[in-house]
């Protein structure tokens, strides 16, 4: 079993490990998204997710709460939403989306971790045409006849379904997520998470001892404050 399918297994642990850096990042989430559509999630989807999320994470109800709470006042800190592009060591390709209240640190920083991590820091454009930028629903897949699932889904814009362990993966389109998220709702189906992500369109596969090299560039990055999601190029099948 190659490295770079034992470090697709590692991420889903290695990502909830670090409780005070995920609560960290969800609370960022939760202030994006208050900021973009108001404090109550029953009119702010976006905010259904994050707190969807923040549950999934275990993250205690009253932090949760004590997010919005802040991220609706008046002293609530200004962040952004910025994605950065780069190349990581043997040519693969990462877009790194930031949570930042003050870019010309963030920049520095991500900058830094690129050149240690044996990479270069890109542009705007220079490798998000690698990307297509999706929807991606997790639910258990226990319970439910799956074709009669998809037929059903696909008014609101899924375009795959994937199993993965005890879940199926669903895939939409940006545009669709809203309306995916609406249609699992409609049908009572809560997601053990729900994101956009950026799913690369071609892969590079790396050996084992490349594939250390470009973990530990990901390691540096995702240890940042500011940063909320890493993705790559990096082949991860088996």
């Amino acid at each position: 079993m190659g490295r770079a399918f034992e470090f697709r297994k590692e991420r889903k642990f290695k990502r909830w490990a670090g409780m005070a850096k995920t609560f960290t990042r969800i609370g960022r989430e939760i202030a994006l998204a208050v900021k973009a559509g108001g404090e109550n999630p029953d009119y702010n989807p976006r905010l259904r997710v994050a707190v969807q999320n923040a549950k999934a994470a275990n993250m205690p109800k009253s932090n949760v709460e004590n997010a919005i709470k802040k991220a609706a006042g008046k002293d609530a800190e200004n962040y952004q939403e910025v994605v950065y592009e780069g190349y990581g060591p043997h040519g693969v390709a990462v877009l790194v989306e930031t949570a930042t209240d003050n870019p010309t640190r963030t920049v520095a920083n991500l900058r830094m971790h690129f050149d240690r991590g044996g990479g270069a820091l890109g542009t705007s454009g220079s490798v998000s045409y690698m990307f297509n930028r999706k929807g991606v629903f997790k639910v258990k897949a226990e319970g439910r006849d799956w074709d009669e699932m998809e037929l059903e889904l696909i008014d609101a814009g899924l375009e795959e379904i994937k199993p993965e362990e005890e879940e199926m993966v669903l895939y939409t389109d940006f545009k669709d997520f809203g309306a995916m998220q609406k249609a699992l709702e409609d049908r009572g189906i809560e997601p053990s998470s729900a994101q956009l992500e950026w799913i690369p369109t071609l892969t590079k596969k790396l050996n084992d001892s490349e594939v250390e090299q470009l973990i530990k560039l990901i390691d540096r990055l995702e240890e940042d404050d500011d940063v909320l999601n890493v993705f790559h190029t990096m082949d991860m099948s088996e």
